[in-house]
Order: structure tokens, then sequence, then C-alpha cells
């Protein structure tokens, strides 16, 4: 897998607010198929650079590379149908729709020409929803209003919609965050699944240590805003800044 292609290239980005530097100077590569980690502690802008890559905001200095293409002036739905999609912390689903108009609202982003827009998507559509909420075993609550789910069963969603888009790469910020530990272990393997079965690139950040240093085979680590180390997993387990910086040693 590390001889894989760059899908992802992250080259000097610099993104400020009001005087703020959020991100200074960050280099960073995912190449296909692999699951690569981005952690560090609140307030080291990792959210910040996820949006820079999408494009919810301009950079002001720098070079994001998608397969190859830049991406910097480009507008998130642009970039969404190259293949490149997030999710966020906090669940972006129409909570008074069920599961499966949920998913079948998530219309595909990509299209590859003229003809992909004017074909009819219902029955495929309807199948392709069916399946993805088999997935992240959902099916079951395909009916019920998504708003009624649990915060964990709304990730899931949230996920499956995002798998509706076909996407290359998927970046997830903190998918196991307020999910009930017993959901975590499925979570965790269904996101092993659609990167081994539907060869689906992951980006993820993520404060559970178990859970990245289970996920990732290679991490990358955020400390004010600077790119503070990466390597793989034992190498950034055992890493004094990381342990300084993210674990709270002293």
């Amino acid at each position: 897998m590390s001889e894989a292609r760059p899908i992802l290239k992250v080259e000097n980005v610099t993104k400020t607010f009001g005087g703020v530097v959020a991100n200074r100077d960050i280099s960073m590569e995912v190449r296909e198929g692999q699951i690569v980690g981005l952690i560090g502690p609140n307030g080291s802008g990792k959210t910040t650079l996820f949006n820079s890559i999408v494009g919810y905001h301009p950079i002001d200095a720098g070079e994001v590379w998608f397969k190859g293409r830049p991406l910097s002036r480009l507008r998130v739905g642009a970039i969404a149908r190259m293949g490149l999609l997030r999710t966020f912390q906090q669940t972006r689903i129409y909570g008074k729709m069920t599961a499966l108009e949920n998913m079948l609202i998530s219309l595909p982003q990509r299209a590859r020409g003229v003809f992909d827009l004017l074909r009819p998507r219902g029955v495929e559509g309807m199948e392709r929803a069916n399946e993805l909420l088999q997935f992240v075993g959902l099916h079951s609550k395909r009916h019920h209003v998504a708003g009624d789910l649990s915060f964990g069963q709304q990730k899931l969603l949230e996920f499956a919609m995002a798998l509706m888009n076909e996407p290359d790469m998927l970046l997830l910020d903190e998918p196991t965050a307020g999910i009930n530990p017993t959901l975590i272990n499925g979570l965790i393997d269904r996101l092993k699944r659609a990167n081994e079965e539907m060869g689906i690139t992951l980006l993820v950040i993520e404060h559970n240590m178990r859970v990245i240093m289970n996920l990732a085979e290679h991490i990358y680590c955020l400390a004010h805003g600077e790119m503070l180390a990466d390597g793989p997993p034992d190498a950034i387990r055992n890493d004094q800044r990381v342990i300084d910086a993210y674990l709270g040693a002293h």
C-alpha cells in the first residue's frame, strides 16, 4: 500500500482567521487505499485543515492536490464531484425524514458525463440505499424518522449517505465521538470494510487513541496549528512530543 500513488497532497498550507493562525505551513500526504489518522489536542487546527481541503474556506498560502489536480480555486460542490467528501463532528442529516429518505435525497454529487445526469435513478438508487443501510446495520430502521435515531445511529446514517456518492476518499471528523462504546467496534469494522471492499481512502480525525491506533496505518499529529509529528502508530504512540502535547504527560 505504501507504494500506491498519492491521492491527496497538502503542501505548505496556511490558514488564518483575523490574524490568528489556525494552520501554519502544513504538509501531509495520503496514498490511495490508505487509512490515515489526524490527531491533536482541541484547537490544534484539525477541523480547519479538513475545511481547507474540501473548499469550505480559502487557504491563505500553499496548495491542496487531489488526484493530481489543485483544489484551492474550486468550490465545495466541484471538489465533491471529484470524489472527495467529508463528514462532520455533529451529524448533518434530515431529522424529519426517514433513514431511507435521507439516503434517497443524497443524490450522487459525481457525474462522469451528461448521460449520468439523465439516466433514471429510481430503482438503482433504492437498491443502493438499501444495500448501504444494510452495510451500516440500519436496514431494520430504514423507515424510522432519522431524528429519532440515537446519535451513534445518526453517525452511521451520515456515513451511509456519504457512501451513496461513491467517493474515492472520505474525510471523517471524529466518527466515534458521542457514540455508545458498544457501537464503536462495529463502526471501526465498517470503516475498514469500506476501505478494503469499496476501495475508499480514509483520512480520520479521532480523539479516541485506541480507535485510531487500531484503525490507521499512518498518523499525523498537529499541535498549535503546526505539524508536530507523523509516522506509523507505534512511532506516534511512543513519540515524547506527542505524549506531551496530546496525551497530557508532563
